[in-house]
């Protein structure tokens, strides 16, 4: 079974996604971090390199890459691997893929004191962001709303989604 984690950054894809694999017994990669790996850098270096166009094709194609070598796997996705090419279409051919919803003050909370590097929201202040993060999150509403399944991220229990997969699978 193949189980994608969609959603806007700073929704818990990724901490949730290794807790929920580890409890379902699925393998565990974070797109990204499997982008980085495989090209030895940073998305933020990646995309300063290459243009933010060429990184969503390595995206892309590191996401063919995971869903052809995996039957098996959970896959936390970046959060604008949904909208580029037809990632949304693909990912619900290939899996289970669950929308973790968070509204955006919880959002620009969880950005403003993030560990993780994000490139898109380099040097804002939280007025900034959170008008950004709006603007961006209506612009992907559509594609994230393709998922198959939709959850509320603000609170997230582990149990519930396992119970969720459980029924699907």
């Amino acid at each position: 079974m193949r189980v994608f984690l969609i959603g806007f950054m700073a929704s818990g894809k990724s901490s949730a996604g290794k807790r929920l694999a580890n409890k379902i017994g699925l393998p565990f990669v974070d797109l990204d971090d499997y982008i980085e790996e495989k090209y030895n850098t940073t998305i933020r270096l990646l995309i300063y390199d290459k243009g933010m166009d060429r990184f969503r094709e390595i995206e892309k194609e590191c996401l063919e890459t995971l869903i052809n070598e995996h039957e098996d796997i959970l896959i936390s996705t970046g959060g604008g691997t949904p909208c580029y090419f037809d990632n949304i279409k693909l990912m619900n051919k290939s899996g289970i893929t669950i929308y973790l919803e968070v509204d955006i003050p919880t959002l620009v909370e969880r950005l403003m004191y993030a560990k993780k590097d994000r490139p898109l929201i380099w040097g804002k202040s939280r007025e900034d962001l959170a008008v950004y993060a709006k603007e961006l999150l209506e612009r992907r509403q559509v594609d994230y709303n393709q998922a198959k399944y939709k959850v509320n991220g603000k609170n997230l229990k582990i149990d519930s989604l396992v119970d969720l997969i459980n029924m699907k699978a």
